[in-house]
């Protein structure tokens, strides 16, 4: 004879309430997919199309494990360096920027590569350049072992780009000439944070070179923005993202610091711990630049079936950018 008791608290423990509590659920905009990331996940996409599977790419195309998770199963192959892609086979490299080491070495194996470096980074590497050829030391702020910091610093050679981390580090850099001085920075740091070290360096090197137009690219910039005009009403807010997600890490610093009663990261719904959550009636929410909106979606049915979601977008910017593809993979390319 089947028991059904087991049946009967099964259904308990997923049944919606009858009486949900009431919930405003405050939908930042801007949130997710940047053009950058748009861009290199087409980019993927359209070598799959022409060139066919399995296409190579170097490190996460961009830094959530839906996305790549999507890819692979289209036939793409995710490897840490270029020596475990075959000869025969193309080969992509991330949005996050690569040293100059890496398409040399593509070029040494004839190997057909797509870079899918995302514009505004890639401002960064020639300001760098730039900087270097007029011969000034150049101060990179940003953080250690981050792939775009990587990629940046290998513009250039080793002695002549230095990590800025921490005002700490203004305070202790050493160098041979302040006159010949010049800063870039990460494109994904916290607006304030790096404004900070920033006023750091102009009064410590008052002739620092500056970057001719902001380094911290416009989705960071108008996420964060974003996520400070609701926080300090939120009892809670959410970020949906990748915990290896630079801007999605500084969302929720930045949430925290302009007031929300907690911060959270999550990488989908299924990641919300509902029985850690004290009474909540205002609850915030955004998505770094590399989450698809199909996990905030997810998370707004979750709340749904717990409250009665009164849902309320919260827009402080219309973004309306566009990033060409590479040549090779549109339809007038030879």
């Amino acid at each position: 004879m089947q028991d059904k008791s087991a049946g009967c608290e099964s259904a308990k423990r997923y049944a919606q309430p009858m009486n949900k509590p009431p919930l405003t659920l405050l939908l930042a905009s801007p949130r997710g997919f940047c053009a950058g990331v748009e861009r290199a996940i087409e980019i993927v996409q359209r070598a799959l199309e022409k060139f066919g599977a399995p296409v190579y790419v170097r490190h996460e195309i961009v830094h959530n494990r839906h996305v790549v998770d999507a890819l692979e199963a289209k036939g793409a192959i995710f490897v840490d360096e270029l020596d475990e892609v075959p000869d025969d086979a193309p080969v992509i490299f991330s949005a996050h920027g690569v040293p100059k080491s890496v398409p040399a070495e593509a070029q040494r194996r004839a190997l057909v590569y797509v870079d899918a470096t995302c514009p505004l980074v890639s401002k960064v590497h020639r300001e760098a350049e730039r900087h270097h050829a007029d011969g000034r030391l150049v101060l990179l702020i940003g953080h250690a072992g981050h792939p775009e910091v990587i990629g940046t610093m290998g513009q250039l050679p080793p002695d002549t780009v230095r990590l800025i981390e921490t005002l700490e580090d203004v305070e202790r850099i050493e160098v041979a000439d302040s006159d010949s001085l010049a800063y870039i920075t990460q494109t994904t740091l916290s607006v304030d944070d790096t404004a900070a070290i920033v006023a750091a360096l102009r009064a410590r090197f008052p002739a620092i070179a500056e970057p001719r137009k902001e380094d911290i690219c416009y989705a960071t910039t108008n996420r964060q923005g974003a996520i400070k005009s609701i926080a300090a009403r939120c009892d809670a807010v959410f970020v949906v993202g990748a915990p290896n997600s630079s801007n999605s890490l500084r969302l929720v610093e930045v949430a925290l610091r302009a007031g929300a009663g907690r911060a959270t990261l999550v990488q989908s719904a299924a990641d919300i711990d509902w029985a850690a959550l004290p009474e909540i009636r205002r609850v915030g929410l955004t998505a770094g630049a590399s989450a698809p909106e199909t996990l905030v979606a997810e998370v707004i049915e979750a709340f749904r079936a717990r409250y009665d979601v009164t849902l309320e977008l919260a827009e402080t910017a219309v973004e309306n950018v566009h990033f060409r593809l590479p040549r090779l993979l549109t339809d007038d390319a030879a």
